[in-house]
C-alpha cells in the first residue's frame, strides 16, 4: 500500500510558492529513490531495475513520438503556403474546363442547329 501512495504521489505536481524548477527536481529523484528503495526491499533488485528500465523506456517512447507529431511554426507557413498555391492552381484549371465546357455545349448546339 505503500508504494501506491508513492507513485500517486509522483504522479502529482510539486509546486512551491516560489516555483523553483531544481528545487521541483530535487524533490522527484528523491521521491523516485524512495521508491526504487521501497520496491528493491519488496520485489528484488533486479525486478525493479528490470521495471524502472521498462518505465523509462516507455516514457522516452512516449515523448519522442509526442515531439514528432508536434508541429512548428515553419511547418504551418509551409502548408498555408502549399495551400495557397493549390488554390490558385485550382483555380486556374477551373477556369479551363469551364472554357471546354462552354466550347463543348457551343459545337453541341451548333451541330444540332444545322441538321
Amino acid at each position: 500500500m505503500r508504494g501506491r501512495a508513492l507513485l500517486n504521489k509522483l504522479n502529482q505536481p510539486i509546486l512551491t510558492k516560489s516555483a523553483n524548477h531544481l528545487f521541483v527536481m530535487y524533490l522527484e529523484v528523491k521521491e523516485t529513490a524512495r521508491l526504487y528503495k521501497l520496491l528493491t526491499d519488496k520485489l528484488g533488485s533486479d525486478t525493479t531495475e528490470a521495471m524502472f528500465k521498462y518505465i523509462d523506456n516507455k516514457t522516452e517512447r512516449s515523448v519522442e513520438a509526442t515531439i514528432k507529431t508536434l508541429a512548428i511554426k515553419d511547418d504551418i507557413a509551409n502548408v498555408r503556403k502549399e495551400a495557397s498555391e493549390n488554390k490558385a492552381e485550382t483555380i486556374k484549371w477551373m477556369f479551363v474546363f469551364g472554357i471546354g465546357h462552354v466550347a463543348a455545349t457551343i459545337t453541341i448546339i451548333l451541330l444540332l442547329v444545322k441538321k
